[in-house]
């Protein structure tokens, strides 16, 4: 096959995946997780945050903490 043939051929399977509710993403929350948001910290700060267990997730928890403890209705 010519290589302008394979860019032209399909990709995946005709048909979609007929499992794919057994594989979409799923979540237990009340707000699923989707926002996403970039961050810069210390080189330093980054590697000992990773080494701790679950960190993902005890980071939204300190986000969380924090956006509860503001006090928005004193900024409008």
């Amino acid at each position: 096959m010519s290589e302008v043939e394979l860019r032209k051929m399909p990709k995946g399977r005709p048909g979609g995946n007929p499992d794919l509710v057994k594989y979409q993403y799923t979540t237990d929350r009340k707000e699923s997780c989707t926002a996403k948001m970039t961050l810069r910290l210390p080189p330093s700060h980054y590697a000992k945050l990773k080494e701790i267990d679950n960190w993902q997730e005890k980071v939204r928890s300190a986000i969380a903490s924090i956006v509860e403890s503001e006090d928005f209705s004193a900024q409008e």
